[in-house]
C-alpha cells in the first residue's frame, strides 16, 4: 500500500501529463497568490480551538466539546468530495483510523459541502469517522482558513464541470485550506498544519506521531 504522499505524487504527475498547460499555469498562479496574500493562515499551536457543533453525514449533531471529554480530537478540513486530493487524504485517514482510536483520539473531517454531499463522500470512500458539514464555512472561518477563489479559477472549475457552488449550497465560491489540527482535551491546539497549496497534505501517520 502506497503512502498518502506517494499517492499524491502519482496523481500530480498524471495531472501534469494530461492537463492543458494554460490550466496548469493558472492553477499554480492561484496557489501562489494565496500563499503570497498571507490570508487564512490558520490558528496555531497554543491557541484555543473554537467549540462547534455541526451535522454529521448521517444527520446527527456532533459537538466538539463532548468529543474532547473522551480525549484529543484530530480535525481535518477538506475542500469537498469533488477534490481528488481530499479523497486520497480521507481514504488515508481511514486506513489509520484504528491506530488513531488506539491512541484514544477521535477523528473529524469537515468540509463546506451540504450534508447530502458529505454523505456521498463518506459512502464513496467507505469512511468510518465523523464527516461533518460546515455549510457557509462558519467553523472554518473561526479557524482562520477560509479564502475567496479568484474569478479566473472559478471559470476553470466551471469549465471542468466542478460546480463547487452546488456542492456547498451557496454562491460564494469560498473554500477552506486543507488544514489539520490536533486539539487537546482542554481545547488547546497542540498541532497545526495549514498549507496554501491544496495539493500538499500531511501524512496521517505524521499526525498520529504528534498525538
Amino acid at each position: 500500500m502506497n503512502s498518502l504522499l506517494e499517492e499524491i505524487k502519482s496523481y500530480k504527475d498524471q495531472f501534469k501529463q494530461n492537463a492543458p498547460a494554460e490550466k496548469q499555469r493558472l492553477m499554480a498562479q492561484a496557489t501562489q497568490e494565496l500563499r503570497d496574500s498571507g490570508i487564512a493562515s490558520g490558528l496555531t499551536v497554543g491557541d484555543q480551538a473554537p467549540m462547534f457543533e455541526l451535522p454529521h453525514a448521517d444527520g446527527t449533531a456532533v459537538d466538539l466539546k463532548t468529543l474532547l471529554e473522551n480525549g484529543p480530537v484530530i480535525v481535518t478540513f477538506y475542500r469537498g468530495g469533488w477534490c481528488p486530493y481530499c479523497n486520497l487524504e480521507l481514504r488515508a485517514y481511514q486506513r489509520e483510523l484504528a491506530m488513531i482510536q488506539e491512541k484514544g483520539a477521535t477523528l473529524v473531517a469537515i468540509s463546506p459541502e451540504t450534508p447530502d454531499y458529505s454523505l456521498s463522500t463518506k459512502e464513496k470512500n467507505e469512511l468510518d469517522f465523523y464527516v461533518l458539514s460546515d455549510v457557509g464555512n462558519n467553523v472554518a472561518r473561526q479557524f482562520d482558513i477560509v479564502f475567496d477563489m479568484p474569478d479566473y479559477l472559478i471559470d476553470i472549475y466551471k469549465a471542468s464541470g466542478l460546480n463547487v457552488d452546488a456542492h456547498n449550497g451557496n454562491e460564494d465560491w469560498q473554500l477552506p485550506k486543507p488544514a489539520t489540527f490536533i486539539i487537546q482535551s482542554d481545547g488547546t491546539i497542540s498541532f497545526s498544519d495549514v498549507p496554501s497549496d491544496y495539493t500538499e497534505r500531511i501524512d496521517p501517520k505524521t499526525v498520529i506521531e504528534k498525538l
